[in-house]
């Protein structure tokens, strides 16, 4: 027997031993990982081959020589149910809701978070009115925010609001503007970082700043608050503006600069000794209270998509950010 599968395909030669036995028990047998009634489903749908011939039979009987293959399709995921979940909701009308979303929520199913997500709460807030908006897993959902930074988010009740937001964000007409307490004083204390953003070639899972390919991506910040003592200062309160929104732009762009964002689990750190900073007692223990990492959406602007109207939203810092500032 040869046997060798990868994510997607598996294939199998069928040996003299195995003659005569039933299809789905005989590719059951050599793939345990999938279970009879699985394999039973993926001959029926189609997915079984035996060189070009499709095989639809489970009970087929095997023959010597065969080489059956099996294409195993992407699982699709469950459709998001509605689950009640308290939310901080700043403003809401027959189109839109805005919410002030709390540091550790996940804005969207994905994997490793199945539920208990602002989608499931959206649902379960919203009712029906957000089926089919913005595709199946991310009902409603026009833009997002990280999973562990806090602040404003808005999202679509009907089509039309969802395709005027989304219009808006594409064209980088959306205000947007955050806080950050980031680590060490940045060179030029108030400035422009630009840079293409993609995944990093060293760590899929990153993402950073590219000389091929990427998107392109700007940041506009400005040193608010010098954070440390008289002659030693370890951090900054910042202010970021987007023009433009790409996958960890903030925090991408400021690491870029020497300035990660305190607590960010994957490009900063809340242990200061790995940048060579030192600093205050109370200053650690306040970095050590942070639920996520030290940035906040505080701002959102947009014109609303039904009545043509400039709105303006602004979020209070929270507590525990404010706590790195004193």
């Amino acid at each position: 027997m040869n046997k060798q599968s990868n994510i997607n395909v598996l294939n199998v030669t069928v040996e003299s031993v195995f003659a005569g036995g039933r299809l789905d028990k005989f590719l059951s047998d050599q793939f345990v990982e999938h279970s009879r009634s699985r394999i039973k489903s993926l001959i029926l749908e189609g997915h079984v081959f035996n060189g070009n011939l499709k095989v639809t039979d489970p009970s087929y009987r095997v023959k010597p020589g065969e080489c059956y293959v099996i294409t195993i399709p992407a699982l699709k995921p469950a459709v998001p149910v509605g689950q009640k979940i308290n939310l901080n909701i700043v403003y809401e009308d027959d189109d839109l809701i805005i919410i002030d979303k709390p540091s550790g929520l996940v804005v969207h199913p994905a994997a490793g978070n199945r539920d208990m997500t602002l989608v499931n709460a959206l649902i379960a807030h919203c009712g029906n009115s957000l089926s089919g908006i913005g595709g199946e897993m991310r009902p409603g959902i026009v833009h997002r925010l990280d999973k562990d930074t806090s602040g404003l988010l808005v999202a679509a009740k009907n089509d039309s609001a969802h395709r005027g937001l989304a219009l808006q964000f594409a064209d980088h007409k959306v205000d947007r503007a955050y806080k950050a307490v980031v680590w060490g004083v940045p060179k030029v204390e108030a400035g422009i970082i630009e840079g293409n953003i993609g995944r990093n070639p060293r760590n899929r899972k990153k993402m950073a700043i590219v000389n091929r390919g990427g998107k392109h991506a700007i940041t506009h910040y400005r040193v608010e608050k010098k954070i440390g003592t008289e002659g030693l200062l370890w951090a900054s309160f910042v202010e970021c503006r987007l023009e433009t929104g790409r996958t960890h732009q903030i925090r991408v762009h400021l690491t870029s600069i020497g300035n990660p964002i305190i607590g960010d689990p994957m490009y900063g750190s809340k242990d200061p000794r790995k940048l060579g900073n030192k600093v205050s007692t109370n200053f650690g223990e306040a970095v050590q209270m942070l639920k996520g990492q030290a940035l906040h959406a505080y701002l959102l602007g947009f014109v609303h998509p039904t009545d043509g109207k400039k709105i303006l939203f602004e979020s209070v810092i929270p507590s525990e950010i404010v706590a790195l500032l004193k």
